[in-house]
């Protein structure tokens, strides 16, 4: 049979390109022939009721902005059992046979537990970290990499004139790999990520010293969130090399502006993806992409699955950067 009436919902951290897997939920359903709501604020809507039908206008002229029309928020009371079946109750009032949630690991935890309670769900990765593990990409990240390889070539200008040694945070609690994809584009001469610890004076003074040997007068460190530190870590560059040193944390100015080409692209397919498996029926599923093919995993195997960091890129990125 397939579902004949489906809902979306953005649920955790907002990251660019939300907004084009929700319009490719939307317009695939429709054209499917499904009806399509929008819930507003994560699962917080399913539990206030707080969700309308969409059409194929409602969501014009969102693709191209950050963000997420749905808005999104944390629900503490979804979470609990009675929360699970108070949203379940809410689909079933409402017809709802399937709901598509864009977000991380904790939404698609949340999608599990909304299966269990008769409510198919379908997981779209949104996170700019790029932190699922089944995911070789997920949405918001390219994005991300982007505005933090841009902000810092603009610090980089201020670096180069003044001779400083520049330390930048960027955002990665658990997972480094905004830190090292941009610590190589931006010709880092240290990059530092939780997933592998550092020798302060061998993989920061000790590099620092050998490039100042080849003429090298500026330098950028770039420090992960999960790593921490890094007012401490500039302090102590400043102290052991004699080089002027100064931290900017990037924030969450990496979580905003329009999504890149490569971010709506793949929202969309992984939007469409999704309302094709709840028109077969077909729930507790996370959509991945594993090369560039999309394709679909159970969702406790998908969260039981262990990340792997690429340990090659990072030796490669420390033999380009003196």
């Amino acid at each position: 049979m397939g579902a004949k009436s489906i809902a979306v919902l953005t649920s955790g951290g907002d990251a660019p390109g939300m907004n084009a897997a929700v319009r490719a939920v939307v317009r695939s359903g429709l054209s499917f022939g499904m009806k399509v709501y929008g819930v507003m604020r994560g699962y917080n809507g399913l539990l206030n009721g707080d969700l309308h039908e969409m059409s194929m206008r409602s969501v014009s002229d969102i693709i191209q902005h950050g963000g997420t029309a749905l808005f999104t928020a944390r629900s503490p009371e979804f979470n609990t059992p009675e929360g699970v079946q108070k949203a379940a109750a809410t689909c079933r009032n409402l017809g709802i046979d399937g709901v598509v949630v864009i977000g991380g690991d904790g939404s698609f935890r949340g999608a599990r537990d909304l299966t269990g309670a008769g409510v198919l769900c379908i997981g779209i990765p949104g996170t700019i970290d790029n932190d699922i593990a089944c995911t070789d990409y997920t949405i918001g990240y390219d994005t991300a990499l982007n505005t933090a390889m841009e902000m810092i070539d603009r610090i980089r200008d201020t670096t180069e004139s003044h001779d400083r040694c520049s330390v930048v945070e960027v955002m990665g609690r658990r997972c480094g790999d905004i830190a090292l994809h941009t610590g190589i584009a931006v010709g880092a001469i240290a990059t530092l990520v939780p997933e592998i610890p550092y020798d302060f004076q061998k993989d920061i003074v000790d590099r620092m010293k050998a490039a100042q040997a080849t003429g090298k007068k500026h330098f950028i460190v770039v420090v992960a969130e999960g790593v921490g530190k890094t007012q401490e870590i500039t302090e102590r560059i400043q102290k052991e090399t004699g080089i002027e040193s100064r931290a900017t944390i990037l924030g969450h100015v990496q979580r905003g502006g329009s999504p890149t080409l490569r971010d709506r692209v793949v929202a969309s397919r992984m939007g469409y993806h999704a309302v094709e498996l709840l028109q077969k029926s077909v729930g507790n599923r996370v959509v991945a992409m594993k090369g560039e093919q999309i394709v679909d995993f159970d969702i406790t195997e998908a969260l039981n699955m262990p990340r792997v960091f690429d340990e090659n890129l990072y030796r490669i990125s420390a033999k380009l950067s003196i």
